[in-house]
């Protein structure tokens, strides 16, 4: 008797290539948009001078030019993976400041680096997608 339902793995290995890639870009957009949108929140909440982005960068000690420069980074990053052209690129970059991010809440700023590692990730796949 053959065995029906040979699960994910199977399907994937039948699936055909172009099914695969339209899957990998569907994703990857899904990815895209998800990322610019909690950057864009993420760079307006420091270029908006929220006190608590003022707060936190104060205990970072670098100063609120720092904050700036970040929330300023936020913003192109976000708009930069919403570009094909710049995707892989910005996520990479993106990726560079929730490292800063991860060693800022290990070191100086209390709570664990939860949201930072889960956007890491995230923008890591995006950069793998966009490769």
């Amino acid at each position: 008797m053959e065995k029906r339902g040979g699960g994910m793995a199977e399907a994937i290995a039948k699936a055909s290539p172009a099914r695969l890639r339209l899957a990998q870009n569907i994703v990857g957009w899904i990815l895209c948009v998800l990322m610019a949108a909690m950057f864009v929140m993420a760079g307006l909440g420091k270029l908006s001078s929220r006190p608590g982005m003022v707060m936190e960068f104060e205990e970072i000690g670098l100063g609120q030019w720092f904050r700036y420069f970040t929330g300023a980074l936020e913003m192109a990053g976000a708009a930069g993976v919403l570009i094909p052209r710049f995707s892989r690129m910005a996520a990479l970059g993106l990726a560079v400041i929730m490292v800063g991010a991860i060693v800022a809440h290990l070191t100086v700023l209390p709570g664990p680096p939860t949201l930072p590692a889960v956007l890491l990730v995230l923008l890591l796949i995006v950069a793998w997608i966009r490769r």
